[in-house]
């Protein structure tokens, strides 16, 4: 019944499992698909999705490229544009858990290609538990009257990495969901991502599934 309600909840586009593959617009072998799904229902025993977030106002100097959200101070060309006329920002993290972790960790030492395909369904997965996240994100901000931007995660362009260390602070993920960071920002469970969601009233139309599956191209806030 656990894994019926998370495969409903929190759906893995198989695409997104064969792009991650490196599989591209080809369809596995029917021997490769049914090891496919025997991974993904192995993953979704053991995972235990969560996501938390925050809303914040937030000041863009668009001038000199810094963003100012209360609790941090971010440099940042990228993210200025990704965030040009937003009044508010939400803060989000999300995570698998860390029985996922473990999951992948006997693999890699067991079955090499349940240890590959573990890896893409994963992050197709912790991706579905964002989705999930964002769309509720989006719900309050229309209810404001705003649209949201595609979100933005730190590592991406000239966002700094070592962002994820007050972002995972402020939302307080280490005792609310078990979320920690290395010395080297790296997220604890690996399959975790934290990010930044806009709020504007210059509505835009951002694809579901992200940056990665529009055909958009020349949008600029474009990650």
């Amino acid at each position: 019944m656990e894994v019926r309600r998370l495969e409903t909840q929190y759906p893995i586009p198989r695409r997104e499992v064969y792009r991650y593959l490196g599989l591209r617009k080809q369809t596995p072998d029917p021997p490769l698909q049914e090891l496919i799904e025997e991974c993904i229902t192995e993953l979704y025993r053991v995972a235990v999705p969560k996501y938390l977030y925050k809303i914040f106002p937030i000041q863009i100097d668009a001038e000199h490229n810094r963003l100012d959200f209360g609790f941090m101070q971010v440099p940042s060309v990228n993210l200025t544009k990704n965030l040009r006329d937003c009044e508010k920002a939400a803060v989000m993290a999300a995570t698998l858990g860390a029985d996922v972790d473990r999951l992948m960790h006997r693999y890699e030492v067991t079955t090499a290609a349940k240890s590959v395909i573990l890896q893409a369904a994963a992050a197709a997965l912790v991706e579905s538990v964002c989705d999930v996240c964002q769309e509720e994100i989006r719900q309050i901000a229309l209810g404001e009257g705003y649209g949201i931007r595609p979100r933005f995660s730190p590592g991406y362009g000239d966002f700094s990495i070592s962002f994820q260390k007050p972002l995972i602070d402020t939302l307080q993920t280490a005792k609310r969901m078990g979320l920690t960071l290395t010395e080297s920002y790296m997220m604890v469970p690996s399959k975790s991502v934290t990010a930044v969601i806009g709020f504007s009233k210059n509505h835009t139309v951002c694809h579901k599934e992200g940056c990665e599956v529009c055909t958009l191209t020349d949008c600029i806030y474009r990650r």
